[in-house]
């Protein structure tokens, strides 16, 4: 008895349930249960119920309940049953009840056995199809149920699948299968008449449920007409409009919004109250990624010595490299100015927006009436509410590029991307850096090795990373300013003469009358939008870091896209945010880039995935150029090379994670990088080596056996010498 363990309850409730239908089948073969049966046995099923009509009923609703809740086929047949044996009333009553009884059986069996095995293997696919019960609930279920080509089980099988609630599947449920019952009932009373069950589905009554099946949505299709009378009722719709779309902001998300509206010959105004071209170009992407490279550079003079060049000690000038800067901005200004998107058939007006009514657009006092709004205004730092430190006074991502003078020792608050590559940044320029993070680890949102790699890295050039401190003060002393934290229960203090505040960014959702038009906000604080774009108002949309709920320039741009087209064609048609693939960078050296699931994520959401790794100190090129630090690491489905999402650490990441997105987006397994053919010796031949990888680990051991065995024979070799084979046979077996 020590060595008994029990059945797992799923191998039992699955093998009662085998066992239920296969008796079900054998009724049913020896019995004939179709509808010749129930003619010729219909006189003395009648005298039986007449005899003993409550055990008749009891029996009936429960064989009526065992065959629907294993989802045998034989539905049709007992509904008919029902009303040649108990009549109109009775018999539906009995039906619908017994039904949607065996119904909600079947959709519980379903979630028990099968939920979580799709979960792991299908989770993606499960996701959008409990988005899609979440976004049309009842309705979606309710219309299933009114078709009668979609089997029964078929629908209970789906629904065991969804989180519904249970009493929400057994009204629905309950509703929507009492039309055909009542059919199918009232056929029964008239058996003799009938030759087969499908002398029911009359082109006209198909045609009626089908019609049935609809209402719901045309229901909630007029439910919505009136909601939207409801929300525009105060505000007077102009005859005439002055432009097809005015967007607010003139950053990444509303220059592409602009430039599409009018490469679509819409007459389009872009307003814009600082600079074009945003925070992306003025204080973010550009400014940030072209002093990164200025410290990578002084950092490679001072690593000349590793390819055998002599090292010296670069003398950086701050201002000379602040120049720099802006010439690069100055540089890629022209790209997003005034000039070019007027060239373009843009109207760019320079002042501050104020949305009047959902149809008007105040500039500066000037009015523009319009047919439908994109609002792109961005996002901005989040300063804390840290007691002294406006006195002590502070940066942020926006004003950092104003200075000229290299910060001798630096203070940075927020160990995400921006405090993480502007740590190392510095530290290269030649400031004493201290990185202070609240959470127990560096980029939160990346797997653990992965923020341990990038501590440990910005720890060995220099950079003071302090985890789990929590930022109490700043104070001023004698020696100056300090950061005062809270770590393990003790107070600590960190000197610094210049502080940077990096803990994120929050959208722009202040100053241009979205309050006043009751546009509600997420928990976030970005804009509330729908899988459209849509705000509140249908013809008002919001893009990028103002509506999330990514803060990437290219999350803002493929927004964008998505919120012009159906801004003005969404009376015609309407497209759905492509959400599934996004990739992200952060800008440390080395780079660290992710597209999809990691490791986390897919543990937190119970997705099983199979995980696949290659060491950069094994590719060919970064041995070359000495930047073995790094890994590729995809995850894909359990037995399937479809990848679900891929980390990449190393040179160039950047670039190497496009192909897995690119694999992604267009459902390209893994399979299809390792037949790629890319250029050697590359960086992005890490991706193929991950690739051959997954293969390796999925090799046909026993295929191979066999191969080897009959390549032996080719050879004539002796039987003796095939020790390998039956090594790799044994080893297979294991």
């Amino acid at each position: 008895m020590s060595g008994f363990r029990p059945l797992p309850i799923r191998i039992v409730v699955g093998a009662l349930v085998a066992v239920a239908i296969a008796a079900l089948l054998l009724i049913a073969s020896r019995h004939g249960l179709n509808l010749e049966t129930l003619k010729a046995t219909r006189q003395v099923l009648l005298a039986e119920v007449a005899a003993h009509p409550l055990a008749a009923s009891a029996a009936f609703f429960g064989v009526y309940v065992l065959a629907t809740a294993v989802s045998l086929p034989i539905a049709t047949v007992l509904t008919m049953a029902g009303g040649a044996l108990f009549g109109v009333v009775e018999g539906t009553i009995l039906v619908s009840f017994a039904s949607t009884l065996g119904a909600t059986l079947a959709m519980l069996v379903s979630r028990f056995l099968f939920r979580g095995f799709v979960r792991r293997h299908a989770g993606r696919h499960l996701l959008q199809l409990e988005r899609g019960l979440q976004r049309d609930g009842a309705f979606y279920l309710f219309s299933l149920r009114l078709v009668p080509v979609i089997p029964f089980f078929l629908v209970a099988v789906l629904a065991g699948l969804t989180p519904i609630r249970l009493m929400a599947y057994w009204w629905v449920s309950q509703l929507g299968m009492l039309p055909m019952t009542l059919v199918y009932v009232n056929a029964g009373t008239r058996l003799a008449s009938l030759s087969s069950p499908s002398d029911l589905l009359t082109p006209a009554l198909i045609g009626s449920l089908l019609a049935l099946a609809a209402l719901p949505w045309l229901a909630r299709g007029a439910l919505a007409w009136l909601r939207r009378q409801r929300l525009y009722r105060r505000w007077p719709k102009p005859r005439r409009f002055d432009r097809n779309l005015v967007v607010i902001g003139g950053g990444a998300a509303g220059l592409v919004s602009a430039y599409l509206a009018a490469t679509l010959r819409a007459k389009v105004t872009l307003i814009e109250s600082e600079r074009m071209g945003g925070d992306c170009l003025n204080t973010g992407c550009v400014p940030s990624k072209a002093l990164i490279r200025i410290a990578r550079a002084a950092h490679e003079v001072r690593q000349a010595d590793r390819f055998g060049i002599a090292t010296v000690s670069p003398e950086v000038s701050f201002a000379s490299a602040m120049q720099q800067v802006r010439a690069v901005i100055a540089a890629v200004a022209p790209h997003d100015s005034i000039e070019r998107y007027g060239r373009l058939g843009v109207d760019v007006r320079r002042g501050h927006a104020t949305i009047r009514s959902p149809w008007c657009v105040e500039v500066d006092g000037n009015p523009i009436t319009t047919r439908a709004i994109v609002i792109a205004a961005g996002a901005e730092p989040i300063v804390p509410d840290l007691p002294g430190l406006a006195e002590a006074g502070y940066l942020t991502s926006e004003t950092l590029w104003q200075i000229e003078t290299l910060p001798e020792r630096l203070a940075i608050l927020g160990g995400g991307p921006i405090g993480c590559e502007l740590a190392q940044a510095f530290t290269r320029l030649g400031s004493q850096v201290t990185l202070v993070q609240r959470a127990e680890r560096l980029l939160v949102r990346e797997d653990d090795e992965v923020s341990a790699f990038v501590a440990a890295r910005l720890a060995e050039e220099g950079v003071d990373v302090r985890v789990a401190h929590k930022a109490l003060a700043v104070e001023r002393g004698p020696d100056g300013k300090a950061l005062v934290c809270e770590h393990v229960g003790s107070r600590v203090t960190y000197p610094f003469d210049t502080i940077l505040v990096a803990i994120g960014r929050v959208p722009r959702t202040q100053g241009y009358g979205i309050e006043g038009l009751g546009i509600g906000l997420t928990t976030k604080r970005a804009i509330e939008t729908d899988t459209w774009l849509q705000t509140l108002y249908p013809n008002i949309y919001a893009c990028g870091d103002v509506a999330g709920p990514w803060q990437f320039t290219h999350a803002g741009a493929h927004q964008a896209w998505y919120a012009t087209v159906n801004a003005l064609f969404g009376g015609i048609k309407r497209f759905r945010v492509d959400t599934r693939v996004m990739p992200a960078v952060t800008f440390v050296d080395p780079e660290v880039a992710r597209v999809g699931l990691n490791e986390r994520e897919a543990s937190a959401r119970g997705i099983h995935c199979e995980l696949t790794r290659f060491e950069f100190a094994e590719l060919d090129r970064a041995i070359a150029e000495q930047a073995t630090r790094g890994f590729v690491k995809v995850l894909t489905v359990p037995g399937n090379d479809r990848i679900l999402g891929a980390t990449v650490v190393g040179e160039r990441a950047g670039e190497l994670i496009a192909e897995f997105a690119l694999a992604m987006r267009h459902r390209i397994g893994l399979s299809g990088i390792l037949a790629t053919v890319h250029a050697y010796p590359t960086f992005v031949e890490a991706n193929r080596y991950a690739a051959g990888a997954w293969r390796r680990s999925h090799a046909p051991e026993r295929a191979l056996c066999w191969l080897e065995r009959w390549h032996r024979w080719r050879r004539h070799e002796p039987p003796a010498k095939r020790s390998m084979l039956v090594k790799n046979e044994e080893r297979t077996v294991t």
